[in-house]
């Protein structure tokens, strides 16, 4: 596929093509890994693509633009999210992929970090009696290599049951995704995010580090762009 066909492809990708199940975005992004693979969107292999889970100690993440607020600004409180970003080379523009948004399709990193910093203080006021306030602002990155990711996760749902075994949203009409050594459940491992773990600055090693550790690595919001700027 040429430069321009895939241009194109992306310039008219529907997000509805995509396996979509409201509150399983983990799962849809595993899922969407591996579209963009088969379809010869992203390296055939995924090295190119890069499952980030957002959140923070206190589990509340203001996200905007998305499809589930029902407000007129797109904010929603999450407890977790997950996005996949494909990284192009050769200067090329790194690309966002959130089904759960509704930003353009892919958004480009540089416009989602741009929209996502502007917005921060525009909504204190509103969410200041729903929330910890002073948690508001924190939002951690775990960034997880795609191939690893596609390899080692595994969701039994659990998550998604009260205390009773009810289902809280409605699953995925497929069965769970088991990992490769047939791990059955190990979500909690990857959207865990502390303050504890997030690195301050970007060491010369970070690179080897998110290829090789398979819960990645975990960084702050100033640190989203420059991360993708220095992985080859």
């Amino acid at each position: 596929m040429t430069t321009s066909e895939l241009q194109l492809q992306l310039n008219n990708l529907d997000a509805s093509l995509f396996n979509h199940t409201p509150f399983y975005c983990e799962e849809n992004v595993y899922f969407l890994c591996k579209k963009l693979c088969s379809s010869q969107i992203a390296d055939a292999q995924g090295s190119d693509l890069f499952v980030v889970f957002i959140s923070n100690d206190n589990k509340q993440i203001p996200l905007w633009h998305q499809k589930a607020s029902h407000r007129a600004d797109g904010v929603i409180l999450w407890d977790y999210h997950v996005i996949c970003v494909q990284r192009k080379k050769d200067g090329g523009t790194h690309l966002v992929w959130d089904l759960d948004s509704s930003l353009p399709f892919p958004c480009p990193l540089a416009a989602m970090c741009q929209k996502l910093s502007g917005h921060h203080f525009s909504s204190f006021r509103s969410f200041r009696g729903e929330v910890n306030f002073s948690f508001l602002l924190l939002m951690f990155f775990r960034v997880v290599y795609a191939p690893l990711f596609l390899r080692h996760f595994a969701s039994d749902r659990r998550h998604m049951k009260d205390s009773e075994g009810n289902w809280t949203a409605q699953p995925p009409p497929y069965e769970p995704i088991v990992a490769e050594d047939g791990s059955v459940h190990n979500l909690n491992e990857y959207m865990e995010i502390r303050a504890a773990d997030v690195l301050t600055d970007l060491p010369p090693e970070l690179t080897s580090a998110v290829f090789g550790q398979k819960h990645g690595v975990v960084i702050g919001e100033a640190h989203l762009e420059e991360l993708f700027s220095q992985i080859p």
